[in-house]
């Protein structure tokens, strides 16, 4: 069978809910003293392609408004005729960086620090349970609140760490938020594997050791795959990876390829290269 995203009933298929609610302050606060104690030339370091530290910050603070409501009329975006959910918000996010090109440094985090502590605040009280926005990497469109929140945590987070790297420093090795993204993260292997044809109740698991990892299997059912709570027993293919070669490789700072040379398969290894296809951002 051909398994697809499809309508299901309920969200189960989605895997137990994560509260990433309390983490948004202290990210926050990461966030600004990272940017603090940048020197004048590390603003304009590459961040990511096409992209410097600054603009990265400016998209951040774009981010931010986006959750808190755009507040002028040329600052709400509207779909363009026939344009695609992913060129629309990479057409938004190029946009945000192009008006705060001219931003110093020093407004540019005051800014972020007046915008990220309300949405930090907004998100403190939401509602988990509630109808939240799609995350389409995980094919859930609408998606529960629990989910889109924790996908908009991972998006703070990721480019924290993508500002860390163009400034010589290593991913924060804290282990709580790095868990908590990699629990978002595996959320789109469903979705991942939604092409991927096997006999209902068939198993693919990834494991990702060291303090902040974990373990998520994912199951064939009738009509798709599924993170819901699996019955015991042996999976049919398995990967194996680290907690930096894991999330790098679902937020595509490296490709499947390199993944795969660091990973550990074992099973069947065309479902394990199935589920290393995971991609947890729009690209």
């Amino acid at each position: 069978m051909s398994l697809r995203s499809g309508s299901a009933s309920g969200i189960a298929w989605l895997g137990v809910p994560i509260d990433t609610r309390p983490l948004f302050g202290p990210e926050l606060a990461s966030l600004l003293d990272l940017l603090r104690g940048l020197r004048a030339a590390d603003w304009e370091k590459v961040a990511v392609p096409g992209w410097t530290v600054r603009d990265l910050a400016a998209h951040l603070l774009g981010d931010y408004h986006g959750r808190l409501g755009w507040t002028t009329p040329e600052h709400r975006p509207v779909f363009g005729p026939g344009e695609s959910l992913e060129a629309f918000i990479h057409g938004v996010n190029q946009e945000w960086v192009d008006r705060h090109a001219d931003v110093d440094p020093a407004s540019l985090v005051e800014a972020l620090e007046s915008a990220g502590t309300g949405v930090a605040g907004q998100f403190e009280t939401a509602d988990l349970e509630a109808e939240g926005l799609g995350v389409s990497w995980a094919g859930a469109m609408p998606a529960p609140a629990w989910l889109d929140i924790a996908r908009e945590f991972t998006e703070y987070w990721t480019h924290r760490q993508q500002i860390r790297h163009a400034t010589g420093l290593h991913t924060d090795p804290e282990a709580g938020p790095l868990t908590a993204i990699l629990d978002t993260f595996m959320r789109a292997l469903p979705h991942t594997l939604r092409d991927t044809s096997a006999a209902v109740g068939t198993q693919v698991q990834v494991v990702v050791d060291g303090p902040a990892g974990g373990t998520w299997t994912v199951t064939a059912t009738a009509d798709r795959w599924s993170l819901a709570e699996a019955s015991a027993g042996r999976p049919a293919a398995s990967a194996r990876l680290d907690a930096e070669t894991a999330w790098r490789l679902c937020s595509r700072g490296i490709e499947p390829d390199t993944a795969l040379a660091r990973t550990r398969v074992q099973g069947d290894r065309r479902l394990a290269l199935a589920a290393l296809q995971i991609v947890s951002i729009v690209r």
